[in-house]
């Protein structure tokens, strides 16, 4: 089965659908490609679709929705969570300015004073 997303117009993600390996085989070659996949649901449903996978070998992560679709990377962000975490640009994943400590422990984190919280 191969997964697509949904893009609205501002390339954020709508929804996630799942496709027959079988809908997305380039009869010429007899290999999938992510082409038919995208060609098969703009046949049923229009709009603007992008491969993803569950294990993040295509486009950094897999989609859900929100998660806004960034051409130049080709990857897709997640809605960043705090305003002082930075984008690690070879993730696409959003990190805190310290990092998470190692201890085991479960922390939550404060944006007010910029720390982990042993909760």
């Amino acid at each position: 089965m191969a997964h697509f997303a949904q893009l609205g117009s501002t390339n954020i993600v709508q929804q996630v659908v799942v496709v027959d390996n079988a809908d997305c085989i380039n009869p010429a070659t007899g290999l999938e490609e992510e082409a038919y996949g995208v060609q098969f649901l703009e046949r049923i449903f229009g709009g603007t679709w992008k491969q993803t996978s569950y294990n993040g070998n295509i486009r950094k992560k897999y989609a859900s929705t929100g998660d806004l679709y960034d051409e130049s990377r080709d990857a897709f962000i997640p809605e960043k969570p705090f305003t002082s975490w930075g984008l690690e640009e070879g993730t696409c994943q959003w990190v805190a300015p310290i990092d998470y400590p190692s201890d085991g422990a479960f922390y939550t984190w404060n944006e007010e004073s910029l720390v982990w919280i042993h909760q």
